[in-house]
């Protein structure tokens, strides 16, 4: 049986994870090469060679640019002799989707009230333009 210590441990450590994961894909996604490259990944496995192609990048570079990837876990590189494939791993991204769903959700209530104050303050005008004044002529439309 886990003791109470030992099952704050454990949490403590997932949750000291999560951001340390969640720094790898954003860095990883930061650059366009290494979106393109996942990009083409989404389509099917690629070789090394086939993944540095459209880019004016050596086999080094790119290899570097998959290192990223592969460290941030959206990739994974299989070897067999002298060639190197790799397939896209989605579960990080997904995890990052969740992390942007998070303040998806803080931003569509922070506009939703700045969408029904507006409405108010339209209302507003519109009622006090639309009311008649004491003692002012009404305009008569041309």
């Amino acid at each position: 049986m886990v003791d109470i210590i030992q099952a704050r441990r454990i949490f403590n450590h997932m949750v000291n994870k999560l951001p340390e994961r969640l720094n790898a894909v954003f860095h990883a996604l930061a650059d366009p090469t290494r979106r393109a490259m996942l990009r083409e990944l989404a389509d099917r496995p690629h070789t090394v060679s086939e993944l540095a192609a459209p880019f004016a990048i050596s086999l080094a570079g790119a290899s570097k640019h998959i290192q990223v990837l592969q460290r941030a876990g959206l990739i994974e590189r299989e070897v067999q002799g002298r060639v190197h494939t790799c397939r896209l791993d989605p579960g990080p991204l997904h995890e990052g989707v969740e992390w942007m769903r998070h303040y998806e959700r803080f931003w569509t209530q922070r506009l939703d009230g700045l969408e029904a104050l507006l409405k108010a303050e339209d209302a507003r005008k519109s009622a006090s333009t639309s009311a008649p004044r004491k003692g002012a002529p009404r305009r008569k439309k041309p």
